[in-house]
């Protein structure tokens, strides 16, 4: 059962308790990420969830460190593109220990001056990880080619070169902007006292009175074409897709299932057509990329120089041709998997704890298991059908392209776009 209460503040604080847990997982949400960034300012968001760890007015980094191990816990953030999240998972004993931890971080970090111009190094270490990963960073070129140079174009991690010019003024600036309470959500799962919870809260983040900005930008355009990045590696490595749905939409579980059919796992029929009977990668797989407006429906694969142009070929095919083809058989071992996928990863407080604080951001309540489990099953082979005719049909492609790639192996890929 999940349970929205409101701070003093109004800050809305989603609360699952999960009695037969010995833990618990608290995050502090925020409605901001990269794609809501000035190009100049690009990697803000990242850059300053790694700012907070670096000492508040009560605690040092060190000791920051050094409490959350003697909790046994575990402390940390992530960005994405419309989302920044600060969580922490501790034993149930230690729930008070835990709020004031994480609150005092978001609340009151300092944000040193000396830490600024450390942390530049080490993340400009990070997005080098990044581009010395191919299979990794020709995601990031996709992105670029389907959604241009801004909002969802925007790399989360920044740019070396804008990165370096941030100050100390610039990262107050953001905070101001965007940390106000209409975008900040909590989310706690596990074995808690609601009241007791609530009431370590309100001392701290619902003291909160910033607001912030408010955003009324359109969906972005969808960009198809072929973008080639020539590098000297021993792959080429490929992204192609098309325009996809937004997380709110009404065909967001057909759209799971189709993905599951086409390539997610390794009955699916890229893994299957490409991988094992033809032998022409070791990676392939189909994703879907959901954001509050638009959606991304693509394929990453690995592949010989030699082999790009047949995978992409069977690719393409094996996607227009799944409103045609796509079986009831293929349904059922999809609803299958999903359900399995869905009911597994719930048994962690911290998926639980995501889970509830996603479904409040994109769709403004909470679906328990069961009900997705019967909105699942109540899919059919037609709503499938119809979903990937609309997804495909005649609408273009994009591709991106990053590796040891001439121009006789793309000559012909204007066809498939």
């Amino acid at each position: 059962m999940v349970k929205k209460v409101l701070l003093n503040n109004q800050i809305p604080v989603l609360l699952e308790t999960v009695k037969e847990t010995r833990s618990l997982c608290m995050g502090i949400w925020v409605k901001t990420g990269a794609r809501y960034e000035q190009p100049d300012h690009n990697g803000m968001s990242h850059f300053l969830e790694h700012m907070f760890f670096k000492g508040t007015e009560r605690r040092t980094a060190e000791d920051i460190a050094m409490e959350t191990d003697s909790l046994g816990g575990e402390l940390n953030a992530l960005t994405s593109s419309e989302y920044t999240l600060f969580y922490i998972k501790v034993l149930d004993e230690y729930i008070e220990k835990a709020v004031d931890l994480l609150t005092d971080i978001f609340l009151f970090s300092t944000l040193p001056e000396t830490g600024i111009e450390k942390e530049k190094n080490i993340i400009n270490e990070e997005i080098k990880m990044v581009e010395d990963s191919p299979a990794d960073y020709v995601h990031e070129l996709f992105s670029r080619n389907v959604w241009g140079t801004e909002g969802l174009g925007q790399p989360v991690l920044g740019r070396e070169e804008i990165i370096k010019t941030f100050t100390r003024e610039d990262l107050l600036k953001y905070i101001s902007r965007h940390y106000g309470r209409e975008n900040i959500i909590v989310a706690c799962s596990g074995n808690f006292v609601e009241e007791q919870f609530i009431g370590y809260l309100n001392k701290s983040l619902g003291k909160l009175h910033r607001s912030c900005e408010t955003r009324g930008e359109l969906p972005p355009e969808y960009i198809s074409g072929l973008n080639v990045v020539p590098k000297d590696l021993s792959e080429a490595h490929v992204c192609l897709g098309l325009k996809g749905i937004p997380y709110g939409s009404e065909n967001r579980y057909s759209m799971h299932l189709l993905n599951t059919i086409f390539g997610s796992g390794y009955s699916s029929r890229l893994f299957q057509n490409i991988r094992e009977k033809r032998g022409l990668v070791y990676s392939i797989y189909s994703f879907h990329m959901s954001y509050s407006d638009t959606g991304l429906w693509a394929v990453y694969a690995g592949t010989d120089r030699k082999h790009l142009r047949e995978v992409v070929d069977i690719t393409v095919d094996e996607m227009r041709n799944l409103s045609k083809t796509v079986t009831s058989d293929e349904l059922q071992r999809a609803k299958a998997q999903l359900k399995g996928n869905l009911i597994l990863a719930l048994e962690s407080t911290s998926n639980k704890m995501t889970n509830i604080a996603k479904q409040e951001i994109y769709y403004g309540r909470y679906f328990s298991p069961e009900e997705v489990i019967r909105i699942v099953e109540s899919v059919t082979l037609e709503n499938i059908k119809d979903l990937a005719w609309k997804l495909t049909g005649d609408n273009p492609l994009a591709v991106t392209v990053y590796g040891p790639v001439k121009e006789e192996d793309i000559r012909d890929f204007g066809r498939l776009l």
